[in-house]
């Protein structure tokens, strides 16, 4: 049977996909998902999940020290890395990590006229930043290892239910092993080699002064290679998988991750193409994770967990909880679809009007499946079809699987399911 969409739907979407997003629109947009929200109620979730990062941070130590940022990660209560180990799960690193080079190796060949815009890119977007998103951009740079950043996206009700189960280890299974599931873009920046846009010479990027989380005043930088990014390969990760997990959430989850990687464009330490390459990366490794009967045990494991916990700690089903008033609930407008659309190019300039087929890599449906559980493997890759970022834009390189994972839309393609007649 085939998806239909309505007319409005289909309007929508066509409008979507011709009406490019401004770097102001969406730093607007960006900036609604900060504490300067127009919500009381989202607002006092931003605060909560802020000081529950710098918590963790801080430890049982009486301050937070800078020293102590590199230390940090999740504790043996909130993550059972011990019942992940018992598994003895081969995660494949080192093979994910150089197929990871091959989908990006476009990169080695772009055009001098696309690495020129991507460096205007990320200096009129950080140097325009509101001081709300770049405090909300050094909590999430800060709370790398956490996995608090996702409760924004999960609206106030569920997000404060998800932060109380995290910090009391009933959602371990799941904190271990989506942590676990994060593939190291440390050899491909080796690779690729790429200079972050602060150590360009005459940039003019302003480095942001903390004031939100160790509180000194000391300015955000970072070392090591510009492209992929590794903070954004892990908020994607994280946000995907937790987005199957909950898929009461989904779209909302995953427009988390892509908000996620514009912190590290508003911070100044990483270009749009950084953002670009990690999100293809990490669709990629949690499908093929996701195709991997061993995986898909733990992640069922691990799954069953976290909602038996949620639903405790809310006191209602999940789709109870996951229930928003609109106005509380920033990741749910249909605004953020425009962003996460926006996020997937940066606006950046086509070098190529090549009108190539979308071909759907075996298995990529798996992304979809716990969102759209009524529909078979064939209208999931449609929808993935239907919905995908027109060809030409940088990173979609010359190989089909480089094309699919660049042009992949999964807000838009979930929210085709959802309008079909």
């Amino acid at each position: 049977m085939k998806i239909r969409l309505t007319l409005v739907a289909m309007t929508l979407l066509m409008a979507q996909q011709a009406q490019a997003t401004s770097l102001p629109q969406a730093a607007a947009l960006a900036n609604g998902t900060t504490a300067a929200s127009a919500s009381t109620a989202y607002d006092a979730l931003e605060n909560q999940i802020s000081q529950a990062t710098i918590n963790a941070l801080k430890g049982n130590a009486p301050s937070l020290k800078r020293e102590q940022l590199e230390k940090t990660k999740q504790t043996d209560t909130q993550a059972d890395r011990a019942w992940l180990k018992a598994s003895a799960y081969d995660f494949q690193t080192k093979a994910n990590q150089q197929a990871g080079i091959a989908l990006l190796s476009g990169f080695s060949s772009l055009p001098d006229s696309v690495l020129k815009a991507n460096l205007q890119t990320v200096t009129e977007i950080n140097l325009n930043a509101s001081q709300a998103t770049r405090q909300k951009a050094l909590t999430d740079a800060e709370g790398q290892n956490y996995l608090y950043f996702l409760a924004d996206a999960l609206g106030p009700r569920l997000g404060k239910a998800f932060l109380t189960a995290y910090d009391k280890g009933e959602i371990g299974k799941a904190a271990a092993l989506i942590k676990a599931s994060e593939v190291s873009t440390s050899a491909a920046k080796k690779h690729f080699n790429y200079d972050r846009p602060f150590l360009i010479k005459g940039n003019t990027i302003h480095l942001v002064p903390d004031d939100a989380v160790v509180k000194d005043n000391q300015p955000y930088t970072a070392d090591g290679g510009s492209f992929p990014s590794g903070h954004t390969n892990a908020g994607y990760t994280d946000a995907l998988l937790l987005a199957q997990m909950l898929p009461e959430r989904y779209d909302a989850l995953v427009e988390r991750g892509a908000r996620y990687g514009y912190s590290r464009i508003v911070l100044g330490v990483h270009y749009p193409l950084d953002i670009m390459g990690s999100r293809m990366l990490t669709q990629r490794n949690v499908a093929n994770y996701l195709n991997d009967p061993r995986y898909q045990a733990l992640f069922k494991e691990a799954s069953d967990q976290l909602r038996t916990a949620l639903e405790k700690e809310c006191g209602t089903s999940l789709v109870e909880c996951s229930k928003t008033d609109a106005k509380d609930d920033p990741y749910r407008s249909a605004d953020m679809k425009q962003f996460y659309r926006f996020s997937m190019s940066y606006n950046l300039p086509k070098y190529s009007e090549k009108a190539t087929r979308v071909s759907v890599p075996q298995g990529a449906e798996v992304l979809l499946q716990t969102a759209l559980p009524n529909l078979s493997a064939a209208q999931r890759r449609q929808l993935m079809i239907n919905s995908a970022l027109p060809a030409g834009y940088p990173l979609s390189g010359s190989t089909p699987e480089q094309a699919f994972w660049q042009r992949l839309d999964l807000p838009a393609a979930f929210a085709m399911a959802k309008h079909k007649s």
